[in-house]
């Protein structure tokens, strides 16, 4: 802990407010929120954490904070906060996505849709549906219940929907309003909880149509019956209200947090959704930043009802969500909270096995690395590769991981401008200079360590123009590669010494990964150049020969051969002047 942050604790106040933490670069890397700012900010450089948290106080060099009037004021705040700053330690969501309703629309002949999007256009909605699939197989099922009209626009004849009784043809037939209001209200009704009376009455028409002897519309009304027993109460968790709430639960182990949220709709279970992030608070106050920014996402349905556990403050999350909010002590509602609880530690559990993988080959491999040379953890680098045949097409190209992993959408391309010929060091001189100087002039971050694929001339290159040209003072090394291939020895200090690496270990499998990616997408870009190139023709960059004399000559001569075996005079006949008639034999000629 620095001396700034030690005077900046000691003055903090013991009031609610929001506080910020800031890497060495003075980017933000976490935003949190405090009943206390006092305890709860001094509490992260006291005492110990697990290994997320540690992995977060070890970056932070310093903070800044904003006090407010209450925590309500303070947990508003560190939404906003978050949204506008994207900080890396803070979980967002980023999913704008917004769920399907059903749709009865208000015209002469009305159709049953599935849209996103609730208009005052007085239209009946029913929903929202949390995915596609379950609002379509529920208009499926009423579609072949109720034969409203599908298309569009009338058409002037029948279409297959009235052939299959799903359609009563209102483009060649007069169908009345009042049947068309009878399907709109049994509809209605059918959405709203109402299907059991719809079965019965559907259950009386097969029997009746039994007893007619009627075989064929009694196996219709059959179907009809086991889908709607197979859509509509295939769900186990049923409430008698009807009522739409969502139901949330969480669990915590090892720094992290999963919550899980039922999404019951008309009284029942329709979907659920679920959620795991790293967790650097207190659980219930990171429980209600979720939820906060939960219910943010654009268009998204706010139930008229919302269970949440017990630990959680009610009155916070009832402000907060303009939500009736219940922490229920019995019954039904508080076993629909403990099953997703419950579910919570189920999914947790089996995540862990996953993350630890795919951690100890990222960030953890990244931080080895960053000791065994020891250097700032290198959560940002930058690895480049040039590439070449004999010299033409020189390139370089440039890939990103960031925290071990690929950061794709940074990757750049370069084309060599200043070096005739195969010179594996100017070239890096270039693109290095070009590089960094574009990262100077227009602020962007600057890596932690940049790595060459290649040896001391590569890497001596680098640093020149790193160090004496643009004053930068970044980790330069160097991938070698041995007779296979394969990555062999990583090359860093000065004077350059191999970095004792084990050849099994997380922090060289790293590196194997970054030299394989910089090689792959350098010799892509080589070989997209070389086929162009490929494609053109010996007259090119000729003075005095554009594409009009181009196709002139190559339709006269036929080949390029010919062309050099010509005499001058039968150029200056096609009316190629003199003067470029001679520039033109001297060019075929050399």
């Amino acid at each position: 802990m620095n001396e700034m942050i030690k005077n900046k604790l000691s003055l903090l106040p013991d009031q609610p407010g929001c506080y910020l933490m800031k890497d060495r670069q003075g980017t933000i890397i976490y935003v949190g929120k405090a009943k206390i700012l006092k305890n709860r900010v001094r509490s992260y450089f006291t005492g110990s954490h697990d290994g997320k948290t540690q992995r977060l106080v070890n970056e932070i060099e310093d903070f800044e904070y904003i006090v407010t009037s209450s925590n309500i004021e303070a947990l508003l705040l560190e939404i906003n906060l978050i949204k506008k700053h994207d900080p890396k330690y803070n979980v967002m969501l980023k999913d704008d996505k917004s769920y399907p309703y059903i749709k009865l629309t208000n015209e002469r002949h009305p159709r049953l849709i599935t849209t996103r999007k609730v208009k005052k256009d007085k239209g009946k909605y029913f929903g929202p549906y949390p995915n596609v699939q379950a609002a379509n197989e529920t208009k499926k099922l009423l579609d072949r219940i109720y034969p409203l009209r599908k298309c569009t626009t009338l058409p002037d004849r029948v279409c297959l929907y009235y052939h299959l009784g799903q359609c009563l043809a209102p483009c060649v037939n007069e169908v009345k309003e009042e049947t068309y209001q009878k399907m709109v209200d049994d509809i209605s009704r059918f959405l709203n909880g109402g299907y059991r009376e719809i079965k019965v009455e559907l259950t009386k028409k097969m029997e009746q149509a039994a007893e007619n002897l009627e075989f064929e519309r009694a196996k219709e009304y059959r179907d009809q019956i086991t889908h709607i027993e197979t859509t509509m109460e295939k769900q186990k968790i049923t409430m008698t209200d009807f009522t739409d709430r969502d139901v949330f639960g969480y669990s915590v182990d090892k720094g992290w947090m999963c919550v899980q949220v039922f999404f019951i709709r008309q009284g029942k279970l329709i979907e659920r959704d679920v959620s795991l992030f790293p967790t650097y608070d207190e659980p219930e106050e990171e429980f209600l930043t979720f939820i906060g920014q939960f219910y943010l996402l654009p268009n998204h349905f706010k139930p008229k009802e919302i269970l949440i556990p017990k630990e959680v403050d009610k009155e916070l999350a009832e402000q907060l969500l303009e939500v009736k909010t219940i922490q229920p002590k019995i019954g039904p509602k508080k076993d629909l909270v403990k099953l997703a609880e419950k579910n919570a530690a189920i999914a947790l559990k089996e995540k862990f096995a996953l993350i630890e993988k795919d951690e100890d080959r990222t960030i953890k491999a990244v931080e080895s690395l960053g000791r065994e040379m020891g250097i700032y953890t290198p959560h940002r680098i930058e690895a480049f590769d040039n590439s070449n045949i004999q010299g033409t097409d020189p390139v370089s190209a440039m890939i990103v991981f960031i925290d071990g992993r690929p950061e794709k959408k940074e990757y750049r391309k370069y084309k060599i401008k200043t070096v005739k010929g195969p010179d594996d060091y100017e070239s890096m001189r270039e693109v290095i200079r070009r590089r960094y100087t574009r990262v100077l002039k227009e602020g962007l971050p600057l890596a932690d360590l940049i790595i060459i694929d290649g040896g001391k001339g590569q890497i001596d290159a680098a640093k020149d123009i790193l160090e004496n040209e643009l004053g930068l003072d970044i980790p330069v090394a160097g991938l070698a590669k041995d007779e296979k291939h394969r990555t062999s020895q990583l090359l860093y200090g000065n004077p350059l010494e191999i970095v004792p690496l084990g050849r099994n270990s997380q922090e060289f499998y790293l590196l194997q990964r970054i030299q394989d990616e910089v090689h792959r997408f350098a010799i892509t870009f080589h070989r997209q150049l070389r086929g162009k190139s490929a494609f053109q023709s010996s007259l090119d960059d000729i003075p005095g020969i554009g594409e009009k004399r181009k196709k002139l000559l190559l339709r006269h001569f036929g080949s390029i051969k010919k062309m050099k075996e010509a005499p001058l005079e039968e150029f200056i006949e096609l009316g190629i002047p003199h003067n470029v008639a001679e520039i033109l034999k001297e060019r075929l000629e050399s």
